[in-house]
């Protein structure tokens, strides 16, 4: 997995800027690093990997705000709350301005609101989007933090100071002069130098410092939980997001180091796929056994049929025509179902009868619903099934449409 993080150049984006970047073979350690258009960036790769666009210092404000409650970082209010608190604090008008939250902001709490120029924010990341290079994430250079810490960057003849507290972030040109403008710190404060600036940090600072390059910093940035793509960048945030799951499963299909996940899952499906099959054939070959039995039936109790087609309905067939030649009465009969109608009516003389070869069809017999539902039982226990229609009680063999 490499990852690639890109820091957004200080003025506005145009197809020839450069971008200076670090691509990273695992997201925690310092690798490839230069400059480039936007065009020519080195593609992340791998499972997990990611673009992460880091916000310069110097490009940033920092403000502290009280949310209202309902207020949260997915409300569609946050806009217009921001800009009513925060409009006598800013320089520009609200409205050219991007607003970002603190990572999991509390109700009741007071928040940071990270503040930059939306246009120049915009810019950049459809530059990196036209090259092919979504961002997954949006982080700030520096974010207030505690206990603080102090980053000399540049180079000797135009080096910055980055004070970062608790009560935000300054940035300011690093001189004798505005010393006295840092907010004030502990000793134990650490205190990070690029190794272009160390010598000339720690002689007007007079402390120690940690050589820590730019792209240690980036990294450094990366791990917080800040990601600036919010409110009108979330939708794109999320797009991203998208393009990073579908990169981390690319990965699983193809890093070596899930080969070995990938080769259990094919053997969990194979044996599945085979123990289905295996089941599916037994019960084919049950199904089969009998069919083969029901047309044995046939054919041993009806000799004359050689040719079985559908065994249930050729065995109805050879029944009835046997039971007409021999005389027997069957459930259909009129007689069958006469007997079945004396037996759940005694006693009711119907003015007529009319037999249709499958319903025998009783008039005026006297029936009401109820008279109908007490009877059904001891229709349904002779195979008979009965309905009302108007002024006809309609018999007819259980089964029959």
């Amino acid at each position: 997995m490499s990852s690639l993080f890109v820091l957004l150049p200080a003025e506005p984006a145009t197809p020839g800027t450069e971008f200076a970047y670090l691509l990273s073979p695992d997201g925690r350690t310092v690798g490839a690093h230069a400059s480039a258009p936007a065009g020519r960036l080195p593609a992340a790769s791998g499972a997990g990997a990611q673009i992460v666009a880091v916000v310069p210092a110097a490009a940033l404000s920092w403000h502290r705000v009280e949310l209202p409650k309902g207020v949260g970082a997915g409300s569609t209010r946050l806009r217009a709350v921001l800009e009513g608190q925060l409009e006598e604090q800013l320089l520009d008008e609200p409205e050219a301005l991007h607003f970002a939250l603190e990572p999991q902001p509390r109700p009741g709490a007071p928040v940071w609101v990270a503040v930059c120029q939306r246009a120049w924010l915009r810019g950049a990341l459809q530059a990196l989007d036209s090259a092919g290079r979504a961002v997954t994430r949006i982080v700030p250079e520096v974010a207030p933090e505690a206990p603080g810490a102090l980053h000399v960057v540049g180079d000797a003849d135009d080096a910055l100071v980055i004070a970062s507290t608790v009560d935000g972030v300054l940035t300011m040109p690093l001189s004798a002069s505005s010393l006295p403008l840092l907010p004030p710190l502990g000793v134990d404060v650490p205190c990070f130098a690029e190794p272009a600036v160390a010598a000339q940090a720690e002689q007007l600072l007079q402390r120690p410092v940690v050589l820590q390059t730019a792209s240690q910093r980036w990294l450094q940035a990366a791990q917080s939980g800040w990601d600036l793509a919010q409110l009108e960048f979330a939708s794109s945030g999320r797009a991203r997001a998208f393009k990073q799951w579908a990169t981390l499963w690319g990965g699983l299909l193809r890093a070596p180091r899930w080969r070995a996940a990938r080769w259990g899952a094919a053997l969990l499906i194979a044996a599945n796929l085979i123990g289905l099959n295996a089941w599916a054939w037994r019960e084919r070959a049950v199904l089969q056994d009998k069919q083969q039995a029901v047309r044995s039936t046939l054919t041993t109790t009806f000799p004359q049929v050689r040719l079985v087609v559908d065994a249930p309905l050729q065995m109805a067939r050879e029944v009835a025509a046997l039971r007409q030649a021999t005389g027997a009465v069957s459930g259909g009969d009129f007689e069958s179902l006469l007997g079945a109608l004396a037996t759940a009516a005694p006693g009711r003389t119907p003015s007529g009868l009319e037999f249709t070869g499958v319903e025998l069809r009783v008039r005026d017999i006297g029936w009401t619903a109820a008279d109908l539902a007490q009877a059904q039982p001891a229709l349904r226990s002779q195979g008979v099934s009965a309905r009302l229609q108007g002024d006809l009680l309609v018999l007819a063999p259980e089964g029959t449409p």
